[in-house]
């Protein structure tokens, strides 16, 4: 099994480029089911998640090219037999975001057959509320050996209002699986407490593209009046804001001085306000050619330094446009290093904490008290053989490595696959001294 080994200390500088969003494409690359007609989806990361959901989609009926571009690749799709409406537990069980066939699969083909989803160990996510939003639009839903089977009465799903709301706010995937069978359902469809995330506004752009008529996504409420067919489109994924957020945060955490391209800063808000406090600075420069900064704040370039004095902080994480769940871990190993006592919340998953004991291994000072940890600031951490436990505390981890005084072995990065593409190989080209091993048993 892969692991990293990092010798920590060095400074990272240069330039790299934000890969497309893997939490933005995975369900643009399933709204590919809602039409007959070709599909190009560019910008889509090289990872394991994104080559499960291809092998899914194949499953399903379509055919799928991927094609490498400048630095970027793309996905050529079409449908070529739409009778197939079951996606088959063993793709499923890999990642969490094959849910997100089931709305598309309900709204072009009137059934769907889909396995109860996997993915990373970070607490309890179920899809309770998926199944209420399409239960609202008319579809009739029952489990049958750990298969959600799905139906529209009719062929076609009925326009309603939904409430998304949950007890850990409102749910992404969710709002993108009632939103893509709300598209070609007959009426009006209004989605309350949608989620707010820009993956959501993204998918929605595309829709948008393709012919949906739908308003108000990065909102609450999200209104959809429903349309009979879509057409093709060629569409661009967003930058990935949790890389981007990763990568500042390495830079920061080895005092670096690096450039960031394709950076959604303004999908970054809540985050980038946090690192300013702990002291780091990140400031707009113009793109690669460019004499001015970029107009577009999603596909910003800025360059990452950082105080030598961090500061403590205080940290919750919130639905968007709150502080992102999925950059806990790695601020968390930041705050390992600031002078003084940070506290960070956690509102999303309250048990996404696995990190924790593995940064004590490398002699973080953490205490954890319910859904909040303490994080008292050390001079330095040391080097430790520690162990992933889901893709952002691997991400976390790593970055603690690279700070540490001598070698970090990060074992099971299988988990940073599915989010990163060849992390190792960007931060090599930052000036880190990391490789990626096979470790028998690890």
């Amino acid at each position: 099994m892969d692991a990293f080994v990092i010798h920590g200390g060095k400074r990272l500088r240069g330039r790299i480029r934000v890969n497309g969003s893997k939490n933005a494409c995975l369900p643009l690359l399933a709204a590919a089911l809602l039409t007959d007609e070709p599909v190009i989806i560019r910008d889509v990361p090289d990872l394991s998640d994104i080559e499960n959901m291809v092998r899914l989609l194949v499953s399903l009926g379509c055919k799928i090219d991927t094609v490498e571009g400048k630095g970027t690749r793309a996905a050529h799709m079409q449908v070529t037999d739409p009778t197939r409406i079951e996606a088959h537990y063993d793709i499923v069980r890999t990642m969490r975001a094959s849910i997100c066939t089931l709305g598309p699969l309900l709204a072009k083909r009137g059934r769907a057959r889909v396995s109860m989803p996997g993915g990373c160990n970070i607490g309890d996510r179920p899809v309770d509320l998926h199944l209420r939003g399409l239960k609202a639009l008319g579809a009739k839903i029952h489990l049958d050996g750990g298969y959600i089977v799905a139906e529209a009465p009719g062929g076609r799903l009925k326009g309603s209002r939904v409430f998304l709301g949950g007890p850990f706010g409102s749910t992404v995937l969710g709002t993108d699986n009632v939103m893509c069978a709300a598209v070609l359902a007959e009426g009006t469809t209004v989605i309350e407490s949608a989620a707010c995330e820009p993956e959501v506004e993204d998918l929605a752009n595309m829709l948008i593209a393709m012919g949906a008529k739908i308003t108000g996504a990065g909102g609450p409420r999200i209104t959809i009046e429903g349309v009979k067919k879509l057409k093709g489109v060629d569409y661009t994924t967003m930058a990935d804001r949790i890389e981007a957020g990763t990568y500042i945060i390495a830079a920061a955490i080895t005092n670096g001085d690096v450039v960031l391209d394709n950076c959604p800063t303004d999908a970054l808000t809540a985050a980038l306000d946090r690192l300013a406090e702990v002291g780091v600075d990140v400031e707009s420069v113009p793109p690669p050619g460019k004499s001015d900064v970029a107009k577009d704040r999603l596909r910003d370039s800025v360059r990452v330094t950082a105080a030598r004095r961090l500061e403590p902080i205080q940290v919750v994480t919130q639905p968007h446009p709150g502080f992102p769940t999925d950059l806990q871990a790695q601020i968390m190993a930041l705050l390992c290093l600031a002078d003084g006592n940070s506290i960070i919340t956690e509102k999303i998953f309250p048990d996404r904490f696995m990190h924790v004991s593995e940064l004590l291994r490398m002699g973080a000072n953490i205490t954890r008290t319910g859904t909040s940890a303490m994080i008292s600031g050390v001079k330095h951490l040391e080097g430790a053989p520690v162990m992933a436990s889901d893709l952002r505390a691997s991400a976390g981890l790593v970055i603690a490595g690279l700070a540490a005084k001598g070698a970090t072995t990060v074992n099971r990065v299988y988990h940073l696959d599915r989010g990163y593409e060849k992390m190792e190989n960007t931060l090599q080209a930052l000036g880190a001294q990391i490789e990626r091993v096979n470790v028998a048993g690890a």
